[in-house]
Order: C-alpha cells, then sequence, then structure tokens
C-alpha cells in the first residue's frame, strides 16, 4: 500500500514541487498551505509520515510538530522539518517538539528523494503499529480485583477492540489475557482504555507487552491478507 502523506508548507513552488517529488516516489500526498487547518486535521486523519516547514504564519513549525505530538492520531508519525536554518538551537527546539528527521532546504529533487527514502523505512514501521486484523478470541481482563469476560473484534500490533460487558472508563489501566489462533501460550499485557463504544466495546492501548508476545502479535498481522484500509485509519 502507498503510504500517506500529508505535506505542510506556505510556499507554492516549494508545495507543489514536493508534491510532484512524492507522488513519483509512489506515495498518496496530501498538501495544505495553511498551518492552522493542518493542526486541525491530525486531530482528525492518519497519516504514516508529515512534512512541516518551520517558518509558516500563524502555527509555525515549531508549535503544529508539537500539537502533532498532542494528537491520538498522529502522536507516533514520524515528522520530517523542512527548513533553511541550520544553526544548532533551532535542530535542538525542532528535535525536543518532536521532529524525527531533517529536510534542508532550498528542496532539490536529489534532496527530497534521499530523505524519503532514508525515512520510509520509520514510516511503514509506525504504520505497521496501528495496522488491525480480525480477531475472534476470549479476552479476560483484570481490573483491579474485578474480572471481565468477553470476545475480541480485531487487534493491532499496539491494541485490542473486545467487548468488555460493561462499560469501562477512558484511562483506566488493565491487564489482558488471551491466545492468538494456533497457539496455545496465552499472550498477557498491560494497557489502558482509550476508547469505549456504545456497545460497551473497548480499545485497549498496550503500553506493555514482552518481546516474544510481541513478536506473535506482529506474526499474526503480517500473516493477514485481508488487513482492512478503514480499520487502519481510526484510532482504536
Amino acid at each position: 500500500m502507498l503510504l500517506k502523506l500529508l505535506v505542510v508548507e506556505d510556499d507554492p513552488p516549494a508545495l507543489e514541487l514536493m508534491h510532484e517529488v512524492l507522488t513519483s516516489l509512489r506515495a498518496e500526498v496530501r498538501t495544505l498551505s495553511d498551518s492552522e487547518q493542518a493542526a486541525a486535521l491530525v486531530n482528525q486523519e492518519r497519516f504514516d509520515g508529515v512534512f512541516v516547514d518551520l517558518q509558516m504564519p500563524k502555527v509555525d513549525g515549531f508549535e503544529l510538530a508539537r500539537r502533532i505530538r498532542a494528537s491520538s492520531w498522529n502522536k507516533s508519525t514520524p515528522i520530517v522539518v523542512v527548513t533553511g536554518q541550520d544553526d544548532t538551537k533551532a535542530m535542538q527546539k525542532a528535535f525536543a517538539a518532536g521532529t524525527t528527521f531533517f529536510l534542508q532546504k532550498p528542496i532539490d529533487r536529489q534532496r527530497l528523494t534521499n530523505l524519503f527514502k532514508a525515512a520510509r523505512g520509520k514510516m511503514f514501521e509506525n504504520r505497521r503499529q496501528f495496522a488491525r486484523v480480525p480477531l475472534q478470541t476470549e479476552v479476560i481482563c483484570q481490573v483491579g480485583d474485578q474480572t471481565l469476560r468477553g470476545p475480541s473484534s480485531n487487534i493491532s500490533q499496539g491494541g485490542i477492540l473486545f467487548e468488555a460487558g460493561r462499560s469501562l472508563s477512558p484511562d483506566t489501566t488493565v491487564r489482558l489475557s488471551f491466545r492468538l489462533p494456533g497457539r496455545e501460550l496465552r499472550i498477557d499485557v498491560t494497557g489502558v482504555v482509550v476508547r469505549v463504544d456504545e456497545k460497551q466495546r473497548a480499545g485497549v492501548r498496550f503500553t506493555h507487552v514482552v518481546g516474544r508476545e510481541l513478536q506473535l502479535i506482529r506474526d499474526l498481522i503480517g500473516s493477514d491478507d485481508g488487513e482492512s484500509t478503514q480499520a487502519q485509519n481510526r484510532p482504536i
């Protein structure tokens, strides 16, 4: 699947060049010249990577990076800061705001191509964290001294959706135990409830999974060819 990128740049020629080059590198590219619109969009859609001009009116690149990191949709999305500044203080400030990569201005095709090829692996890695596949298995949920049981709907590398049987509150810490198809080993994880829908299905984000069990989850997701794009584009 194509990487889904957001490019935020207030200079029209630079924006057009970045769109042309990134599209030619087999990416789905969304462009915006208004940083305030971009700040709103990152709270509505998930992207695999965001390119941010550092110097923009309204919301500058530093603040936009901070808002991306604060969003539920793109808190771990790689951010590429596009800047003409090369002083150490600006770079430190950008890294502190959540920047992952730097692209130095003036932008040219080769420099942008090299940067994208270097960043692509990180972007795919971030996408895999949220890719979800259907999973029907019993989930045992420990909340304090209470034990809940219910069937799961889907799973990702970063979390699981299951029927809790009663309403759980967001931000509640839970311990979950479940089995994957064809595996005897139980997966035991710690997580935090991030959402509960009207059907009392709880979306839990994993906060602690041991290495071997995380690899089993990755193997399950990687072996499923029916991965849903719609599922990827909403938070768990």
